[in-house]
């Protein structure tokens, strides 16, 4: 007998093993239509995997959100199909579902072009049209790699290889097509659809390793229906109007040269806005209780090595020695720096708790191919803050973290945040009893405050303790994981910080760890895609540009200007010998947000013509009226 269990609370009991198609046909007709796959005791499972146990199981169709990591999975397998009818002689090796799509990455000498891309969509239309069952068996180990080795696919033989020895060696067929996965799959290829297309074609090291042989990776994105592909297809034409690389050069922002890659060279007028976005955090925290520290750049091994991030962290790290043979590393965090000026002198629990916080400039290696403009980098700064406390204050600590996070959140126009909780991870440093005890106190605050509705990221903490990240959704839908909050007792014992408890006695702190912009560098990319380079007044490096229709008012232009630089606005003239709507064109192509045109009419009245950013319209008004309402404008929201 197995009596299985239904999300509905009902329970089903049958005489004997039974598929996840028969028991969707045993519920009703529609259900048997529409199912795509099982999920059993929590594991995701074919429709064909046979139930012999009493289980929970639950029917899987298209509107659940795991359609789409199974839609794409088996696109990347109908790709590599494709490929191989084809291109006889290519080899394949691995394709799995990633964030919208899908990749798959072949060994081939010859390069795919971009109309082979065409041909290659084209071939996999027709195999979904032969809608062939995804049928998977389990093969001896030894037999496996014989197979794919005869069959000249040495990667796959090697995968196969290199897998646990208690590892069953699952092989799926469809038709004539057969690979080694762990599936699982849709039904059949034809239940993939056709809302997919294939995207780019990118290089990619086997294995990521760049000592091994460089492969062709076929990018793609796949979606329930036509419909939602063709809305991802516009959010992608519109992200690419957005790229903040293009409008950093546009606005004459910032730039990268491989002489310093990863690391971004500002221009005035970026780090004009960058400096607004520290000096905004630096009065929010100030007004929070938190003091403002700095700690050095580069310290020695042995600091790292007590702190645990040598052995957690040392691929990642820039590594340095001087003659004397000492080795230091430049910083790739800052709570080891911060707990050093935490530990001058004796801390009372009358003192607690402490809130520190510092724009320290970190370091970490990321792979070439990991670099993207301001998104991701190897030199940036975080607006960190530590935060230490007694075991009794940390989850009220928390909530004043998570309040001072989703308000500043707000002052940038993000209404819409998500929050992940991510739990202990597989390699991490203390006891289970104190992750017990900091996983406590997280989910505590967050349901508090009413914040019920978070997601879990499991296994996903920091190696020190669980963590809270906060993720942006922005203007064309995008999410963008930003602040994050993780709570740590264990790098505290590790570098022997503490306090003086009531009874004179030494006690250990709890550490908050906590950055609301996260990456100054990545949340300015992020803010310039998606206010479309047209930015807030108050956070705009050059607010206001004068121009003249005529030279004959030059004079009153940098008249203006003055007024306007006194009243703390950021202001420039143009008085270029140029038609005055080639002016108006350029400075809107540079996102200025206002553009205050003079001529004789206005420099006799002592007014401006004002022209906003993206209007068409103009409004005149008189000089100090124009400067008071900008000057209220140009207030940060931190004020």
């Amino acid at each position: 007998m197995v009596a299985i269990s239904l999300p509905d609370g009902s329970t089903r009991v049958f005489d004997k093993p039974i598929t996840g198609a028969e028991l969707a046909s045993d519920i009703g007709a529609g259900l048997a239509k529409a199912a795509i796959a099982i999920r059993v005791n929590g594991v995701l499972k074919d429709l064909a995997f046979t139930v012999s146990q009493d289980v929970q199981v639950e029917i899987i169709t298209e509107r659940d959100s795991e359609a789409l990591e199974l839609i794409r999975h088996d696109t990347a397998h109908v790709l590599a199909e494709a490929v191989q009818e084809l291109f006889p002689g290519t080899q394949v090796t691995i394709g799995p579902n990633i964030e919208n799509g899908f990749y798959y990455d072949f060994a081939r000498d010859e390069p795919f072009s971009v109309d082979d891309l065409e041909i290659i969509e084209a071939k996999m239309g027709d195999i979904v049209d032969r809608n062939k069952p995804f049928e998977r068996q389990v093969w001896e180990r030894k037999e496996a790699i014989e197979y794919f080795k005869n069959k000249g696919e040495t990667y796959k033989a090697e995968i196969i290889a290199d897998l646990p020895p208690d590892e069953e060696v699952s092989i799926y067929t469809q038709g004539d097509w057969t690979d080694l996965c762990r599936g699982p799959h849709l039904p059949s290829t034809g239940h993939i659809g056709k809302a997919f297309k294939l995207m780019k074609v990118a290089g990619a090291y086997w294995r990521g390793d760049p000592s091994n042989k460089m492969l062709q990776r076929i990018y793609g994105t796949a979606w329930r229906n036509p419909k939602e592909l063709r809305r991802h297809l516009l959010m992608i034409e519109e992200a690419e109007k957005r790229d903040h690389r293009r409008l950093g050069r546009e606005m004459g922002l910032f730039h990268f040269q491989e002489e310093a890659p990863g690391a971004v060279f500002w221009h005035a007028k970026g780090w004009k806005m960058f400096s607004a976005l520290i000096n905004y955090m630096r009065t929010r925290q100030e007004r929070a209780g938190y003091v403002e520290i700095s700690t050095p750049t580069v310290m020695d091994r042995s600091l790292w090595e007590r702190s645990g991030h040598w052995g957690k962290f040392g691929d990642n790290m820039f590594l340095t020695q001087t003659e004397d043979d000492r080795q230091f590393a430049l910083k790739p965090m800052n709570c080891p720096g911060c707990i050093q000026v935490y530990k001058q002198g004796i801390t009372s629990y009358r003192d607690l708790p402490r809130r520190i916080a510092e724009f320290g400039k970190v370091n970490r290696y990321e792979p070439s191919g990991a670099l993207h403009g301001l998104m991701r980098v190897r030199e940036f700064t975080q607006d960190d803050a530590h935060i230490f406390c007694t075991p009794e204050q940390t989850e009220q600590e928390c909530r004043k973290v998570i309040e001072l996070i989703m308000d500043i959140y707000k002052d940038f126009g993000f209404a819409d945040v998500r929050i992940k909780f991510s739990d202990r991870p597989e390699n991490r440093i203390g006891s289970d009893e104190v992750w017990d005890q900091l996983e406590a106190a997280l989910k505590g605050a967050l349901e508090t405050m009413g914040y019920t509705d978070y997601s879990y990221n499991s296994g996903e903490g920091a190696f020190y303790g669980p963590k809270l990240e906060f993720v942006l959704r922005d203007a064309i839908g995008r999410d963008w994981q930003c602040g994050t909050l993780q709570v740590d007792m264990n790098l505290p014992e590790r570098l022997d910080v503490h306090y003086i408890d009531e009874n004179g006695q030494k006690k250990r702190p709890v550490m908050l760890h906590r950055a609301l912009f996260g990456s100054l560098e990545r949340f300015t990319g992020i803010l310039i895609e998606n206010y479309a380079g047209n930015l807030p007044f108050w956070l705009a490096p050059l607010q206001v540009v004068v121009a003249t229709i005529t030279n004959d008012t030059d004079d009153y232009a940098k008249k203006v200007v003055t007024t306007l630089r006194a009243s703390g606005l950021c202001a420039d003239t143009d008085l270029r010998n140029e038609k005055i709507n080639y002016k108006i064109r350029e400075h809107s192509h540079a996102k200025i947000p206002v553009i205050l045109v003079v001529g004789a009419k206005e420099a006799e009245a002592e007014s401006v013509a004002m022209r906003r950013l993206g209007g068409k319209a103009q409004e005149i008004l008189a000089l100090q009226d124009a400067v008071d309402r900008l000057r209220n404008e140009s207030i940060s929201p931190a004020v």
